[in-house]
């Protein structure tokens, strides 16, 4: 395999499965959540980052850029974006001296991941944790995650995979025997207000929520993010409550809305569509689920 695309590696987590866990964030997302605090997981591709306030003018990026792309725009610079082919080495990254430049986003291969997350293996000995996958959306890059999968599983590491449910239901059933928690994501019930919130139906979401609750129930955990205004009304949540539920399912982790990923838009020449000062109530929240038999904590 020639590898993949990943944007982070996170060791000592403790909120994406059970345990001590390291987690691997894959770049590529097909949807676009309008709340989502990760843009740099949207493209599949590296990505140039330039965090404006820490830019002293200099130029020296300029010089280094071998396609352009970088302009002086009064005291500062301007990146023409179209230009930029982020990763052809990044020179003008070495150039900054203000770190104001760098890249989103690295190539590597399986077996190199692995070897870093296997460097935590007592911790994961100890605690019960393991390996997560997650994004932008893992199941993007199908054939790269189920060899980390597999890698992991021949060093005897527990693998989690978080998605948002929408891929292929071949890829998912490809997966499934390598994976032993999957942290699935259930926005919305409602066709048209998903499309809406996130650019996409969710009649694949359902069905692949289906697919793996017929298969593997005892390890799937249905995590619902709670957006003010957006995700968080009684009804929405009573539809996912119900629907968990009706397939069996007994767990379900509530996700409350966080701003912390909006500067990162600026940095990647993105707008964010979403802000608020608002917060959701998780306590009123959980009691609709614990209504269903439910099992509801939060993350």
């Amino acid at each position: 395999m020639t590898g993949g695309v990943l944007f982070d590696v996170q060791h000592y987590a403790v909120h994406d499965g059970p345990g001590i866990r390291t987690l691997v964030f894959l770049k590529g997302c097909p949807l676009r959540c309008v709340w989502c605090c990760n843009p740099e997981s949207h493209s599949a591709a590296p990505q140039l980052r330039h965090r404006a306030t820490l830019c002293r003018g200099c130029r020296r990026c300029a010089g280094a850029c071998p396609a352009g792309a970088i302009t002086r725009a009064g005291e500062r610079v301007r990146l023409d974006r179209a230009r930029c082919p982020a990763d052809c080495g990044a020179p003008c990254v070495d150039a900054c001296v203000e770190s104001a430049l760098g890249v989103v986003g690295e190539r590597a291969a399986a077996a190199s991941v692995i070897a870093r997350v296997a460097a935590d293996l007592p911790f994961y000995r100890n605690s019960g944790g393991g390996l997560t996958v997650s994004g932008g959306e893992p199941f993007a890059q199908p054939a790269y995650l189920r060899e980390l999968l597999r890698d992991a599983r021949g060093r005897g590491i527990h693998t989690a995979v978080e998605t948002c449910g929408q891929a292929a239901p071949d890829d998912v059933l490809a997966a499934e025997p390598l994976v032993d928690l999957f942290l699935f994501d259930l926005k919305l019930v409602d066709a048209r207000r998903h499309r809406e919130l996130t650019g996409a139906g969710n009649e694949r979401i359902l069905a692949n929520l289906r697919l793996l609750a017929a298969r593997a129930p005892a390890r799937v955990v249905v995590r619902v993010p709670l957006v003010p205004g957006l995700t968080d009304g009684a009804a929405d949540l009573a539809a996912a409550a119900d629907l968990v539920a009706a397939l069996g399912l007994r767990e379900v982790h509530l996700q409350p809305y966080h701003p912390l990923g909006r500067d990162k838009y600026a940095a990647l020449g993105m707008t964010c569509a979403f802000a608020t000062a608002a917060a959701s109530d998780p306590a009123a929240a959980a009691r609709i689920f614990a209504a269903r038999g439910l099992t509801c904590g939060l993350t």
